[in-house]
């Protein structure tokens, strides 16, 4: 799972108007193997997006990230699941939060 989110993140080079929405679904979801695999190494398999925010706030005690990941999921979810598109600004804050 590591390193397919680290190739995935690879292949990631330029952001634009036409791709910010798909740049920042991919490093969502490199950031969602990551935290699979930290969990799984860590006897937990969680295999939904709430479960493993509150894996970050309650196992990890990272509410600050936890605070970032549940703002991640909830525009991912607005792409995915209502069709809804970022404009580039909040597109591209959203990937910087997610690089940081």
């Amino acid at each position: 799972m590591i390193e397919t989110a680290d190739e995935r993140i690879n292949l990631i080079k330029e952001i634009n108007e036409k791709n910010c929405n798909f740049v920042f679904e991919d490093y969502y979801t490199s950031i969602l193997e990551l935290l699979q695999a930290l969990a799984f190494i860590n006897g937990f398999n969680i295999s939904n997006h709430i479960c493993l925010g509150f894996y970050l706030k309650e196992k990890l005690k990272r509410e600050d990230l936890y605070m970032i990941f549940d703002d991640l999921r909830y525009k991912r979810n607005s792409l995915t699941y209502y069709g809804n598109k970022m404009d580039f600004e909040t597109a591209k804050q959203a990937i910087k939060n997610q690089r940081n």
